[in-house]
C-alpha cells in the first residue's frame, strides 16, 4: 500500500470519528459487535443464525442474577432443625477443614426467622419474602443443591457466568451467540442490564473473553440514551453517516481479506449495528405502547431502583420479542454480612414483582415455552451466623430455579441436610447447571468449543468429566 493510499484510509478512518463515529464509541470501546446485512457484510456476519446440534426446546435466554449472593435459608429451604440448635457451634469434624471468608469455626448457629409456606400443586417451599413468585410455582424448576469451589464473589460471579475463576473466558450469553447467531438484526444478540449496586465481577461477567469480540454483552441504559453516545453529532445527516460507513466497511473489508483476523469483521459489525440501532434502540425503550395494566404488573412507576430493575424486566421481554438471544439483568447488593432482616426485605421487595411479573408476560404472550428464566447467583449463606445479623459465603450447598426454555416445572431438585450445610442428594455443580442450559438450545457442552493458543476451550470446564447434564431438570 503506498503513501497515498495510507493517507487516504488514515482520513476516511479518522472521519469517521468525526461524523459518524461519536455514536459508535460506546460500542467500539467495549468491542460490542453484531451483524448486518448490507453489500459489504454480507459476507462477514459473525452473528448469522446458525445451527445447534440438536432441536432445542430453548431460543432465547434471560438470566436474572442476583450479585451478593442471596441467603437460600431465608427465601427457600426452611431448616426447622437450626432454632433447636440456635446459637450452639458446629461439631468440629464438619468445620475443621473448612475455609470461611469471614466468620471463625466457633460461630453459632443462626435459624432463620420467616415464616415459610408450601404454595402450588407441587407444594414448592417459599418464604413470606417472595409472595409473588410464590404463585409460579408450577412453571418453576428450582435446584437446591448447587455448589461451587468459589467463596468468594468475584471468582464465584466468573464461574457462574463464564465457566471459570480466571479471567479471560466467554459469558455463557456469549457462548451461546457464538453457537446459535441471533435472530435481532437491529439489535445485539446479547444485552446487558443492570440496577442498584454493581456486581464485584463488573464487565468481566458478560465478556467474549477469547471468543471475538462481536459475542460480548451490550449494557444498555433505560432511560436516556440506551448505549451512551449512539446519536449523531448535530448536523451530521443520516445519508452522510451511510456514506461514510460504506467506505470504511469496503476498506476494512479488504483489509480482512490480507489479514483474515476475526476482529475486522467484529469492527465492521460494530459500525453497522450502531448505524440500525439509532432507530431500533429508541424504539426498545420507549414503553409507551405497554398497556397501563403491563405497567402496574411490573411496578415501574416505583421510581430509584425498584424503578430500574422493574424497567429491565420488561425490556428483557421486549428484547426476546426483538430476537435478542440472551439478556442479562443484574441485581447487586444481596451480600448481607450484617442487617440481614433490614437488606433482604429491601432487595426482595425490589425483585419479587417484576419478575413474576415478567413470568406471567412470557406465559400471556406465548414466549415462555421457548424462553428460558434464570435466577442465579454465585454462591449462598451459611447456616452460621456472622455478628448479629448477618450470615458468611457458603459455597457448599445453595439455591437457584429456572423456568421455562424446556426446564421441568414444578419441580425441586436435590436435598440438603437438615441446617442446610451440606448436599444429601443430587448434587449440581454449576458446570453441570451450564451443560443442562446449553443442552435446551441445543448443544452438547462437550463440542462447543473454540481453538484459543492451541487448546479447545469450552464453558462447562476442562475435564472429560465435568460439565454433566442434569436430566431430571428437563421437562
Amino acid at each position: 500500500m503506498n503513501s497515498f493510499e495510507m493517507r487516504r484510509r488514515d482520513f476516511l478512518a479518522t472521519s469517521a470519528s468525526g461524523i459518524g463515529g461519536v455514536a459508535l464509541t460506546s460500542l467500539l470501546q467495549q468491542d460490542l459487535l453484531a451483524a448486518r446485512q448490507s453489500d459489504v457484510s454480507k459476507r462477514t456476519d459473525p452473528l448469522a443464525p446458525k445451527s445447534s446440534h440438536f432441536p432445542a426446546k430453548a431460543n432465547a435466554c434471560i438470566f436474572i442474577y442476583l450479585a451478593g449472593a442471596p441467603s437460600q435459608l431465608d427465601l427457600f429451604t426452611p431448616k426447622p432443625k437450626l432454632k433447636e440448635l440456635a446459637g450452639q457451634k458446629l461439631p468440629d469434624s464438619l468445620v475443621k477443614n473448612v475455609r470461611f471468608a469471614f466468620i471463625n469455626k466457633n460461630a453459632g448457629v443462626k435459624p432463620s426467622t420467616r415464616y415459610f409456606k408450601q404454595h402450588g400443586k407441587c407444594g414448592m417451599w417459599w418464604s413470606d419474602r417472595l409472595p409473588y413468585l410464590a404463585q409460579h410455582s408450577d412453571d418453576i424448576c428450582r435446584i437446591t443443591t448447587m455448589h461451587t469451589e468459589a467463596f468468594n464473589h468475584h471468582p464465584g460471579q466468573l464461574i457462574m457466568n463464564c465457566g471459570h475463576q480466571r479471567f479471560g473466558h466467554p459469558s455463557v450469553g456469549s457462548w451461546l451467540n457464538y453457537g446459535l447467531g441471533s435472530e435481532s438484526h437491529n439489535l445485539p444478540g446479547y444485552v446487558v442490564l443492570t440496577a442498584g449496586p454493581a456486581a464485584r465481577g463488573g464487565a468481566t461477567n458478560w465478556s467474549s473473553g477469547f471468543l471475538p469480540s462481536t459475542y460480548q454483552g451490550v449494557l444498555f441504559r433505560n432511560q436516556g440514551e440506551a448505549v451512551l453516545n449512539l446519536n449523531n453529532p448535530a448536523g451530521i445527516s443520516r445519508e452522510a453517516q451511510r456514506k461514510t460507513l460504506d467506505a470504511i466497511g469496503a476498506l476494512n473489508l479488504e483489509r480482512h481479506k490480507a489479514l483474515n483476523d476475526p476482529e475486522i469483521k467484529s469492527r465492521i459489525a460494530a459500525y453497522e449495528l450502531a448505524f440500525r440501532m439509532q432507530s431500533a434502540a429508541p424504539e426498545l425503550i420507549d414503553t409507551k405502547d405497554e398497556s397501563k395494566t403491563t405497567l402496574d404488573s411490573y411496578g415501574v412507576s416505583r421510581g430509584g431502583v425498584q424503578g430500574s430493575f422493574a424497567n429491565n424486566c420488561l425490556l428483557a421481554r421486549r428484547l426476546v420479542e426483538r430476537g435478542v438471544r440472551f439478556i442479562n439483568i443484574y441485581h447487586g447488593g444481596w451480600d448481607q454480612h450484617g442487617n440481614l432482616e433490614n437488606g433482604l426485605k429491601a432487595n426482595a421487595a425490589f425483585v419479587d414483582q417484576p419478575v413474576a411479573a415478567l413470568l406471567t408476560d412470557l406465559r400471556q404472550r406465548g414466549l415462555l415455552e421457548s424462553t428460558m428464566v434464570v435466577w442465579g447467583t454465585e454462591f449462598g449463606r451459611t447456616p452460621l451466623a456472622q455478628g448479629k445479623d448477618g450470615r458468611d459465603h457458603h459455597p457448599f450447598a445453595f439455591t437457584i430455579w429456572a423456568a421455562g426454555g424446556g426446564f421441568r416445572p414444578g419441580y425441586s431438585h436435590g436435598k440438603t441436610d437438615d441446617i442446610g450445610w451440606g448436599i444429601e442428594k443430587d448434587p449440581v455443580h454449576i458446570h453441570d447447571f451450564q451443560a443442562t442450559l446449553l443442552r435446551l438450545f441445543g448443544f452438547d457442552d462437550k463440542r462447543l468449543t473454540y481453538r484459543f493458543k492451541g487448546l479447545d476451550f469450552r464453558l462447562t470446564g476442562t475435564g472429560p468429566e465435568e460439565g454433566k447434564v442434569i436430566k431430571g431438570l428437563l421437562a
